[in-house]
């Protein structure tokens, strides 16, 4: 396939560029991003993870090397992905748990009328 036969021009190769397209990817595996009106799909975790983790080797490696604005849009990014990355996985978990046919409360509010 040559250059002519692509329907539209390729995205400029920016590194503002590359932190968005590892963004979308983490989004995409966290669940956030729906591609149709389908239910949104199940969280990949793992490669959630990965795809953080690779912002944030690009964090290390290029430090001293960026302009304020791209380590402040690469920080803000990290930030965003990890707390979001923490809300889907404890959301994930709590679908996973069995559920408790008894909350603690109640059962220790029955110990305690047990004891008197």
């Amino acid at each position: 396939m040559s250059e002519s036969d692509s329907s539209f021009p390729a995205p400029p190769a920016t590194f503002d560029f590359l932190i968005a397209s590892l963004r979308m990817q983490a989004e995409m595996h966290l669940g956030l991003i729906r591609i149709s009106d389908q239910d949104p799909p199940e969280p990949n975790l793992h490669m959630a993870r990965h795809a953080i983790d690779m912002l944030a080797m690009l964090n290390g490696k290029t430090r001293g090397n960026l302009t304020m604005e791209e380590q402040r849009d690469l920080e803000n990014t990290l930030t965003e992905l990890r707390f979001r990355y923490v809300h889907v996985a404890t959301e994930a978990g709590k679908k996973a748990a069995p559920a408790d046919p008894e909350p603690e409360a109640s059962a220790g509010a029955d110990t305690e009328k047990a004891d008197a």
